[in-house]
């Protein structure tokens, strides 16, 4: 990590849950937040996983960080999940929708059930843990804070990663809507869409082939000529977490580097790709996807 801005204790006394904790932007963040001061809570479907993400952020603050397997695409595990740590640990302050699932492809070779795990980990998984979390806050009379972390694709849309555009907009617009609802009981939603920041897995499921580096992942695309980092992110992140800024809700926030008002940074490119680099790709993302799989065995 980065020298930080803020002091170390800036997120003390903060209590945030983390889903989809264990791998890419997630873990990444979730040292940050420990690191300077926040009781971390991960969740996650890999229990092996869960548990190395959590002696990683926790290293330098021991018993800062907890797990619990959770699909967050099921409901009564969610409440159940969320009633667990808001008895064991106290209630939470933040919760970070992070979860989600997405890959390449054109959308006419798509599965329904292709569809429902990118689409229903994004929006569902999101309504569920805001929805358990926030009437928690409503009943307890507390305040509390939403990030979900979201693509500039809630904007302009996206070719080959359509159940992904969709699920985020989705979010994008529970951000706004809720952020009017619950805004008198003290709760802010707000959104971060960040532009491309290399995490392993995500990387081989958007960028499985020399062919489909056309894509939104690359630097060149950028005008500031570089990927962003998960340093970068944490810090935005901090900053939404912490009492810096209680009036600001609603509000979904591009870090990108300028992707987005040059490109927009979509995956447009790929038009170019034929039958058979589609069939190369699908290949690569299907053996990164058991990879992951045979971890959630373990």
């Amino acid at each position: 990590m980065t020298t930080s801005p803020f002091r170390p204790d800036v997120l003390a006394g903060k209590r945030v849950l983390i889903t989809g904790g264990g791998t890419g932007l997630g873990r990444g963040v979730a040292a940050h937040l420990a690191g300077h001061g926040a009781q971390v809570h991960l969740w996650g479907r890999r229990p092996a996983v869960l548990e190395e993400a959590a002696a990683i952020a926790g290293a330098d603050v021991p018993g800062a960080v907890h797990v619990q397997t959770v699909d967050v695409r099921q409901p009564e595990m969610v409440d159940t999940a969320m009633e667990e740590l808001f008895t064991t640990h106290g209630p939470l302050t933040s919760v970070i929708n992070n979860a989600a699932a997405n890959f390449i492809a054109p959308t006419e070779t798509l599965s329904a059930r292709g569809y429902e795990a990118v689409s229903s980990t994004v929006m569902d998984g999101s309504f569920h843990t805001t929805h358990a979390a926030g009437k928690r806050w409503i009943a307890a009379g507390l305040p509390g804070s939403v990030l979900s972390t979201l693509t500039t694709w809630v904007w302009t849309g996206s070719a080959f990663v359509v159940p992904s555009a969709m699920g985020k907009a989705a979010v994008h617009a529970m951000t706004m809507s809720l952020a009017v609802e619950w805004a008198k009981y003290g709760i802010r939603l707000n959104a971060l869409a960040p532009g491309p920041i290399p995490t392993d897995y995500a990387w081989e499921m958007l960028n499985p082939t020399d062919k489909s580096s056309v894509g939104a992942t690359q630097a060149d695309q950028v005008p500031a000529g570089r990927m962003g980092t998960i340093d970068e992110l944490a810090n935005l992140t901090i900053f939404l977490l912490s009492d810096a800024c209680d009036y600001l809700t609603g509000q979904t926030i591009a870090m990108d580097g300028g992707q987005m008002l040059a490109g927009p940074g979509t995956f447009a490119g790929l038009n170019s790709m034929s039958a058979q680099d589609w069939a190369d790709a699908k290949e690569r993302s299907k053996a990164a996807s058991a990879a992951a799989k045979a971890q959630r065995g373990t």
